[in-house]
């Protein structure tokens, strides 16, 4: 199925596997994009509307572009309405950081602006950046202009775009790493809209008069189908999870160099509980590239989504679902006419690990990074753990940077070894030092935020990821295996922010106190899990994984990971992803 794209707009008919075509409508975010003015809307208008909390719906949908999602407190919700008020509304903003890099300036500008226009925390999200939560309508400009001073964006965080480049942080580990990080950045900047309704809209800038009409270059007046992701990764660490981009590029490192990518494309972990047609699945190599083809290609992948991705369906508009309709070859092909690039054979790469680096490591130019842990990525203080404060002293004194990961961890980057006992001493005082000194179960465990805050959460995931922790930590030591490292992931609904679905143990919310539990996937993130309960408590999850745990302590094979034991000894062997796995093999 396809939509012809000419100069920006999407006609029909559809093309279907009949001979007749076949018209559908598009999906109304279409029109949404189409009449928006470049992403304008009426965003303007409704931010200096204070009869409300809220703007209307078709700016929620264009305000993604700019980085925001209208929410409310759900925990709010009842009490609001018995007293015949409107829901407590308030705004989540994602920046932009390609690569997950932030000076100790812009560190200490966000740290004062989570205080002032927030609810006082950040969180550092799965896709390496940060994300405010609970900013008022009125201080959405404030908070951005603050931003925009320390050249902060928030520019395609969210929306139908190419949004925030994934890269392995601290390019000074090698030249490879430092390489790969100017290319994922390069490649961010290169896809960015073009359109000036940020600047208009956020940061007072002026339409100058008589000027040529506006025109997207790249994604034309109604932009992609749907969101667009990428990522880079460098082998033997897998820690971007590049299988479940929708376009992946893995470093291929010859004598120390990187000569070039292996790139995928075709990943995407999304899906709607108890619809078939609906799926995670895992990127497709397409082959070989020199590093200085990575804009053409990158450029040729995002336009043939855009002329080709689904915009009758957005259950269907990945790029994976494209792929998935017209075949792997018919993309390659479409690819390299676009781009001019041809591509070779994918070359030999072997992914071992996704964990991050924790604590004190050295790096080639002579500084240290070190490596904290941070579970789900919530940064803010509490009584007898203040982080925040810990970390905007560090701010103070560093003279390097702070990199976020792709798991939700933290790395101080480019520590000299004479402010190393400074830094040191900052994270002993506030109990940070003893973060990282934890099961490898809660080293290697994601969370999405879902309640109280997201609209899409059918169940808890943040707020009870420590309780699931603990009543796994206790079975782990009692097998003697609470040194493993075992990935653990869990969201609050079925479209995967924290990649629930290449977690070796993945809970997905399906109603209130309710999870669809997956076991078996492989730990360096190359194989889905699969579905072994639809529905079921926390505590009937633990209970059906305690002798699971159990056979494994007992029954691995020599270097087993607990995913690949599950996968061969557990699970039967006629499982899908999709099948209800109640015959464990247990």
């Amino acid at each position: 199925m396809l939509a012809a794209h000419r100069d920006g707009e999407h006609v029909l008919p559809l093309l279907m596997s009949s001979e007749e075509p076949v018209t559908k409508p598009l999906v109304a975010n279409e029109g949404i994009k189409t009449a928006s003015n470049f992403l304008r809307g009426t965003i303007a208008e409704d931010l200096v509307d204070q009869s409300t909390g809220a703007i209307s719906d078709d700016n929620q949908q264009l305000t993604k572009f700019h980085g925001l999602y209208l929410q409310d407190d759900r925990d709010l919700r009842r009490e609001r309405r018995k007293a015949k008020m409107e829901k407590a509304f308030s705004f989540m903003l994602r920046v932009r950081l390609p690569g997950g890099r932030c000076s100790p300036a812009q560190w200490k500008v966000l740290d004062q602006l989570a205080d002032e226009r927030a609810n006082g925390s950040l969180r550092l999200t799965t896709r390496q950046t940060f994300q405010f939560h609970g900013i008022l309508k009125g201080n959405l400009r404030p908070l951005i202009q603050g931003m925009h001073d320390t050249l902060l964006d928030s520019i395609a965080a969210c929306g139908d775009v190419n949004r925030n480049v994934m890269a392995p942080p601290n390019p000074e580990r090698s030249p490879a790493h430092a390489a790969m990080y100017d290319h994922a950045k390069g490649l961010s900047e290169h896809t960015l809209p073009k359109t000036r309704a940020y600047h208009e809209i956020w940061l007072d800038g002026e339409k100058v008069a008589g000027s040529e009409p506006e025109v997207e270059p790249l994604y034309g007046a109604t932009y992609l189908p749907r969101k667009f992701k990428v990522g880079f990764a460098i082998p033997p660490s897998n820690d971007v999870d590049v299988y479940s981009q929708d376009l992946g590029f893995i470093g291929v490192v010859e004598n120390g160099e990187l000569v070039g990518y292996n790139v995928t494309v075709g990943g995407g972990l999304g899906m709607s509980h108890g619809n078939e047609a609906t799926f995670p699945r895992l990127a497709e190599a397409l082959g070989f590239i020199t590093c200085d083809q990575v804009n053409a290609v990158g450029e040729a992948v995002i336009a043939t989504q855009r002329d080709y991705g689904d915009r009758t369906n957005r259950k269907h508009a990945r790029l994976k679902y494209t792929i998935e309709d017209r075949g792997l070859a018919w993309f390659k092909g479409e690819v390299e006419s676009r781009s001019g690039v041809i591509f070779s054979e994918a070359r030999a790469a072997t992914f071992t690990t996704i964990e991050d680096p924790h604590g004190w490591h050295e790096c080639i130019d002579g500084t240290w990074f070190y490596g904290l842990h941070i579970l789900s990525g919530r940064i803010k203080d509490r009584e007898g753990w203040q982080m925040k404060t810990a970390l905007r002293e560090v701010a103070e004194i560093h003279s390097g940077d702070f990199r976020l990961t792709p798991s939700q961890n933290l790395t101080i980057s480019g520590v000299t070894t004479e402010s190393k006992p400074a830094i040191e001493a900052i994270l002993a005082k506030h109990g940070l030092d003893k973060e990282n000194d934890r099961s490898r179960l809660r080293l290697n465990a994601l969370s999405c935020v879902a309640l109280p805050t997201c609209g899409l959460a059918l169940a808890e995931s943040e707020r009870v990821l420590p309780e699931v922790i603990e009543k796994f930590d206790v079975i782990l030591e009692e097998a003697g295996l609470a040194d493993d490292a075992i990935s653990l992931r869990m969201t609050g609904c079925p479209n995967g922010c924290a990649r629930p679905y290449l977690a070796e143990i993945g809970f997905v919310g399906k109603a209130p106190g309710k999870y669809a539990l997956y076991i078996g996937a492989k730990y360096n993130g190359t194989r889905l899990n699969r579905l072994v309960s639809p529905k079921c408590t926390i505590d009937e999850a633990v209970e059906m994984l305690r002798p699971v745990i159990k056979k494994y302590a007992a029954e691995r094979e020599e270097g087993e990971e607990f995913g690949d034991f599950c996968h061969r000894a557990v699970l039967p062997e006629d499982a899908t992803f999709h099948s209800i796995g109640s015959g464990l093999r247990v």
